[in-house]
């Protein structure tokens, strides 16, 4: 018997305004991430939330190494979801790996979002000529293979590091927690895709309005990524917020309500 997309993605549907807006979440997080930006939204919004293959209580079943290979398969996914539920004109909120996901779903269906949110995104995260990326090769191999050898070592070294430890420790631990209940051999090979993908090609694919909300201290990227994305970016609006840390839905949250209230 055939499952359903909604099943496989763990797709949840609520609030009962006229527009919609989609979250996609990082890497190592599920839905549960948009817990403190949702509820400023649900009044007036319907609101699409869903797991990526492989993360939270998606149907793990359903992962394919040759999909997942490529962010491809994961904007393959929204796209799903999509046209399972009937959506057009959606307004997509992608945090980190998932800004970049969304963009290649609208390059994929030009038709299912009218605009896009990206929160930390980065299409490349390792340094190039005349591109800070923030991350040498080198150093980014070094840590997929302590990720590769001892997952919850890593997730235990990176969680503070990505949250900031100058933030409330408890969203450190929870960063942590969801990391761990992450599939580990999925998340292996998500990490690997999403930190060796390249999309500053796709960038000029975009045309529909969309908004890059960074934050000042963010250890996987930074405002001069922020910068290169809205220079390369038709129609790119971009918010610099005076933050700590990777996930600003989480930490800063009445900053990111305001910005993406503000947007759309």
């Amino acid at each position: 018997m055939l499952k359903s997309i909604t099943h496989r993605n763990n797709v949840k549907v609520i609030g009962n305004g006229p527009k919609t807006l989609m979250f996609g979440h990082g890497f190592g997080c599920d839905q549960n991430a948009w817990r403190a930006i949702v509820p400023a939204f649900i009044d007036d919004y319907r609101i699409i939330l869903f797991d990526y293959v492989g993360s939270g209580n998606s149907d793990l079943t359903a992962y394919d190494d040759l999909r997942y290979s490529k962010l491809d398969g994961y904007a393959q996914d929204i796209i799903d979801i999509c046209d399972e539920l009937d959506l057009e004109d959606v307004i997509f909120i992608g945090h980190s790996v998932s800004s970049m996901i969304g963009l290649l779903a609208s390059k994929l269906n030009p038709l299912i979002f009218s605009k896009i949110v990206f929160i930390g995104p980065s299409p490349r995260y390792v340094n190039d000529t005349n591109y800070p990326g923030g991350i040498e090769l080198k150093d980014l191999e070094d840590l997929l293979e302590v990720m590769d050898n001892n997952y919850l070592g890593w997730s235990r070294m990176m969680a503070p590091a990505i949250m900031s430890d100058k933030n409330n420790h408890e969203l450190v631990e929870d960063l942590e927690r969801s990391f761990c209940a992450t599939d580990p051999e999925i998340a292996k090979k998500f990490a690997r895709v999403t930190f060796m993908s390249d999309n500053r090609e796709d960038l000029s694919s975009l045309t529909i309005p969309s908004l890059t909300i960074q934050g000042n201290d963010d250890f996987l990227t930074s405002n001069l990524v922020a910068e290169y994305i809205h220079k390369n970016t038709v129609n790119n609006e971009m918010v610099l917020l005076e933050s700590s840390g990777h996930c600003l839905h989480l930490s800063h949250p009445h900053l990111v309500i305001r910005a993406i209230k503000d947007f759309i």
